[in-house]
């Protein structure tokens, strides 16, 4: 019902049969957070299982979304790996939200997080793909 220039209820503004008309449900978060960081860190269990001196001289976080960068024009990365330095140990970063977008569920998420971990810890330290997921977790 609404009241139009306020001269008393008119009647309802959309029937409520049609999409109008009727209530909009707040949308949840499609995955929590909490879960990438178990998928996080049951992927870097795996790979240590697999080759246990992989990531002592690697520093992994998560961020939500990359910088700008005119690295990411093509497109955007999961995951990005730097060397390191004299200061600093080689780094991963796994970025949450681009791969979340790019998974239908949960299992498809696990997968690509423990994919694009092992590909860049591949990357940093030279050691195979295939050594560092004997398993074949990746799917290939």
């Amino acid at each position: 019902m609404r009241d139009r220039h306020r001269r008393g209820m008119r009647g309802m503004l959309a029937p409520p049969s049609s999409p109008a008309g009727q209530k909009l449900r707040a949308q949840r978060p499609r995955l929590p957070t909490a879960f990438f960081f178990h998928c996080v860190t049951e992927a870097i269990d795996a790979i240590e299982e697999a080759v246990p001196d992989a990531l002592t001289h690697i520093d992994i976080c998560v961020e939500d979304v990359p910088e700008v960068s005119s690295l990411w024009s093509s497109h955007m990365p999961l995951a990005y790996a730097t060397e390191a330095d004299e200061t600093h140990l080689a780094q991963i970063i796994i970025y949450r939200r681009p791969i979340e977008l790019r998974t239908p569920d949960r299992p498809a998420l696990r997968q690509l997080v423990f994919v694009a971990l092992v590909e860049q810890v591949a990357r940093a330290t030279g050691v195979s793909v295939e050594t560092l997921d004997p398993h074949n977790l990746r799917g290939e």
